[in-house]
């Protein structure tokens, strides 16, 4: 899908009519429905009927809703704001939304989208909370499905909630800092003692609440802190929640070349975004660069962001970043996220272990196979563990070449997957011996893992392609 494609053709937003004239023209159900979901809000609402179906009267003398039986003319949309034409009758709907136009007034006709200068949302009403369901008019029953899900979920107390907030509101503005110490108070009052108070419908309990939070916030000094963060393997929905609850309080979000656009737009709207950029071949800033970075904004009481791909702790040389904070004095805390072997072994459905062939696991980046000696990790290879190298296409051809030399078995099964966990993977599956052509595979550009071991003959090579033939194909190629 492209990305044109995701975009919406309107624009969501909520209108002031606190006292605001809107006309509702129509004697039916449609006009009924309209009216009814205006009565929502503090709209003043001119009902233009002449003979109102039985239970719409009802409505309109109930509410007290203003009524006007004359006959449609351009001179009754004067001081409106809004327009609804639903009269059941497709040729006046169009004439009255072609008469609002004219006088520059939005206006909405029933089934009509080409005459819809609006769309009504489906609604679910916590005054003044408020969550609206849109789906450009192309399915108002799902709009009404999802709005009956949304409203189980959300307390009926939710408005009262939000009430006491707006009550607190000017103290917190002038007591409190902006930026994360602000946001802090707000999620604490919305989730913690004062919400469940109000809940339980004891709203002197919550002031109580709300006042002792307040000059907790209010006295409490601004300190930076530092989350180096794993963002998993690039799936959004492999973010951990911990992860995603963090990057939505965070003043700056600090984030690597290998962390995809749609994760790092996961975070909080208005927060500072920084690419450091690393990646092979393309450091857009130094190691030493964002150490620094990180110590600057923790100095400067910043909550920040280290979303780094994969997890932290895993060729992620957040030990270089944990030192400089430490030496520096900066808080930080690590938020593990999935490493990309584990994403790779459940593309291939894989065993990483296997009772009776595999007892042990290797994380590698296979950089180290240099000199006579093998690396322990490779011997370790030669007696049976799995190996899952990081960064794979660039040394498949020495781990594999070494491996052999050192006496592992040519036909020991490879496993290879570009962009391990996302939608765009690409597997491919084969030996020991094939590996080594995987260097000239330029039409990898992703992140490669590669995971070598007896456990891997256990992996679903269902969706994935052979390596060798591959290969064939690709050196076919090149000769033509």
């Amino acid at each position: 899908m492209s990305v044109e494609s995701e975009k919406l053709s309107v624009f969501p937003a909520f209108f002031r009519v606190d006292g605001a004239k809107v006309a509702v023209f129509g004697n039916g159900d449609e006009a009924f429905a309209k009216a009814r979901l205006i009565s929502n809000t503090s709209a003043r609402i001119i009902a233009f009927t002449s003979d109102p179906e039985p239970a719409y009267a009802a409505f309109l003398k109930r509410k007290a809703i203003e009524v006007d039986g004359s006959d449609f003319s351009a001179d009754l949309l004067a001081g409106m704001t809004m327009v609804f034409a639903a009269t059941g009758d497709g040729a006046t709907d169009r004439m009255i939304v072609n008469a609002a136009r004219a006088a520059k007034i939005p206006a909405n006709a029933v089934d009509q989208p080409d005459y819809c200068d609006f769309y009504t949302p489906a609604l679910v009403n916590r005054a003044p909370i408020a969550v609206a369901i849109g789906t450009e008019g192309v399915g108002p029953v799902l709009a009404q499905m999802i709005r009956a899900g949304i409203d189980r979920e959300l307390p009926r107390s939710l408005g009262k909630l939000g009430r006491l907030a707006n009550s607190y509101r000017h103290a917190v503005d002038r007591l409190v800092p902006r930026g994360v110490a602000r946001r802090l108070f707000w999620r604490s009052f919305f989730q913690g003692d004062v919400a469940d108070a109000v809940e339980s419908g004891d709203i002197s309990a919550a002031r109580r609440q709300a006042t002792r939070l307040l000059k907790g916030a209010a006295s409490a000094s601004r300190e930076g802190r530092v989350f180096l963060v794993g963002a998993g393997p690039g799936a959004e929905d492999l973010l951990t929640l911990r992860a995603h609850r963090l990057m939505m309080e965070a003043d700056v979000i600090v984030f690597d070349a290998l962390v995809p656009q749609a994760v790092v737009d996961m975070g909080r709207r208005d927060a500072e975004r920084i690419s450091v950029g690393k990646r092979k071949g393309c450091h857009s800033k130094s190691q030493s660069e964002i150490n620094d970075l990180l110590v600057e904004l923790g100095q400067a009481g910043k909550r920040v962001v280290r979303l780094k791909s994969g997890d932290p702790l895993v060729f992620g040389r957040a030990g270089e970043e944990m030192a400089a904070l430490r030496n520096a004095g900066v808080a930080y805390e690590i938020v593990p996220g999935i490493t990309s072997a584990l994403a790779a072994a459940a593309d291939f459905e894989l065993p990483l272990t296997l009772r009776g062939v595999s007892s042990s696991l290797v994380f590698t980046t296979g950089h180290d196979l240099n000199g006579d000696i093998l690396p322990d990790w490779a011997r370790l290879a030669l007696s049976g563990a799995t190996v899952a190298v990081y960064m794979g296409r660039s040394v498949a051809a020495s781990v594999a070449e070494r491996l052999m030399a050192g006496g592992l078995a040519e036909d020991t099964t490879v496993a290879v997957v570009e962009n391990a966990g996302r939608g765009d993977k690409r597997m491919l599956h084969g030996t020991l011996r094939e590996l080594p052509g995987l260097e000239r595979r330029d039409e990898l550009t992703g992140p490669v893992m590669v995971i070598i071991g007896d456990a891997v003959a256990g992996a679903n090579f269902a969706n994935s392609e052979p390596l060798g033939a591959t290969l064939v194909a690709a050196q076919n190629l090149m000769k033509v």
